[in-house]
């Protein structure tokens, strides 16, 4: 799907210069945005290593282990029966770590895990509630340290990279809280999903 949107924006793009007699503009602009594609990508890489190397280092440390246990509070009445895994929670804490940092590369493989592990929990394929529920938190995820934002604003140049946290955190809280309650609230009307 995304290939075809790029293929249209693309095309359109084309057709407009051409039509406008700025084809010579629009080539121009491929070839330039294409550069500094690169230099974002290459910008960012570093950091996101050294992020997903941390993420590495608190599970081969067992540190993933202990932020289970200090996550279960929160994490017990999401996940269920679930919770009582100790692997399908520290699979999911890690994912939840990983947004809380704002890794969203570092924390799609480990939600991977975490859903694989849910999956195998319920005892079925499908949609089960738990990897519904991950699913849903990992893509509103709260975040303390947006530093994916932060590093794509300080490779464009931004003195303050890290001055949108409070933004940041108003704004993760409210989509976590509003994707939690309109799960809630709207469980009831499909019951046979369960």
């Amino acid at each position: 799907m995304i290939s075809t949107v790029w293929v249209i924006f693309l095309a359109a793009a084309l057709v407009c210069g051409a039509a406008t007699g700025r084809l010579d503009a629009v080539t121009a602009a491929v070839s330039t945005g294409a550069a500094e594609a690169i230099s974002l990508a290459v910008s960012i890489a570093g950091l996101m290593c050294f992020w997903s190397g941390i993420m590495e280092l608190l599970q081969a440390s067992g540190l993933a282990g202990k932020l289970s246990r200090l996550m279960m509070p929160l994490l017990r009445p999401l996940f269920g029966s679930a919770a009582k895994d100790r692997e399908a929670m520290e699979a999911v804490s890690a994912n939840v770590t990983a947004n809380l940092l704002g890794l969203s590369n570092a924390a799609t493989p480990l939600g991977l895990c975490a859903a694989d592990r849910l999956y195998t929990l319920a005892g079925r394929r499908g949609a089960p509630d738990t990897v519904l529920r991950l699913i849903t938190l990992n893509t509103a995820s709260i975040q303390l340290i947006p530093s994916t934002v932060a590093a794509v604003r300080a490779a464009n140049g931004s003195a303050a990279p890290f001055d949108i946290m409070p933004a940041v955190w108003l704004a993760s809280a409210a989509s976590v809280a509003a994707v939690l309650l309109s799960s809630t609230l709207l469980r009831p009307l499909f019951p046979d999903e369960k």
